[in-house]
């Protein structure tokens, strides 16, 4: 599979809110530190060459939740500000396209191709990802741009943030998205 500027490719940056930089709500544990620094370089790119951007809201139904709308954990990142120009679709599940229009979007502006990055690998990154795929979509997942947090097993047992990081990536490679770095698409985009 490859990807050029020319595919139209629509980034989606999915759920880049404040409310995850409170590491100790998430489980004490995160992978990747260097994502958001890995984002904002994608964003940038992407509004330098003017292709398509779609920025992902987790509004929590759970009032107590930080990503709670009316809560500050609930908007977007410093860096990750929408433009004017710039989608906003909101959610209150794992993926985007449930009880959104984001695919008609899409659909009504002949994308074909997503770039997906953001927060947290094995939830809504994840779960996006899936119907993505499953929806036809040529899907690329950049595995240093997301990142997520240890979790807590059935049995009490503590996962730290890397293994699952690593293992949601391992479970959508191929069969949902191509796997990809934040400079390898960068190069391979740069260069059509």
């Amino acid at each position: 599979m490859q990807i050029s500027k020319d595919n139209n490719p629509a980034l989606l940056l999915i759920d880049i809110q404040k409310g995850f930089e409170n590491i100790a709500h998430w489980g004490g544990e995160r992978n990747n530190p260097d994502a958001e620094t890995n984002m904002e370089k994608l964003l940038v790119f992407w509004r330098t060459h003017d292709l398509p951007i779609f920025h992902i809201k987790h509004c929590s139904t759970t009032s107590n939740s930080p990503l709670a709308k009316g809560n500050i954990g609930n908007e977007f990142m410093d860096f990750n500000t929408p433009l004017v120009n710039e989608p906003v679709i909101e959610k209150d599940v794992n993926s985007a396209f449930i009880g959104t229009n984001l695919k008609e979007q899409l659909e009504q502006k002949n994308i074909d191709t997503l770039v997906i990055i953001g927060l947290t690998t094995d939830h809504c990154v994840s779960t996006t990802t899936r119907m993505a795929g499953n929806f036809g979509f040529k899907t690329y997942l950049i595995e240093d741009a997301v990142a997520t947090f240890n979790k807590v097993g059935a049995n009490g047992q503590n996962y730290d943030a890397q293994l699952i990081h690593d293992t949601a990536i391992a479970s959508l490679k191929d069969e949902f998205a191509t796997i990809v770095s934040t400079q390898k698409l960068l190069d391979q985009v740069s260069h059509t």
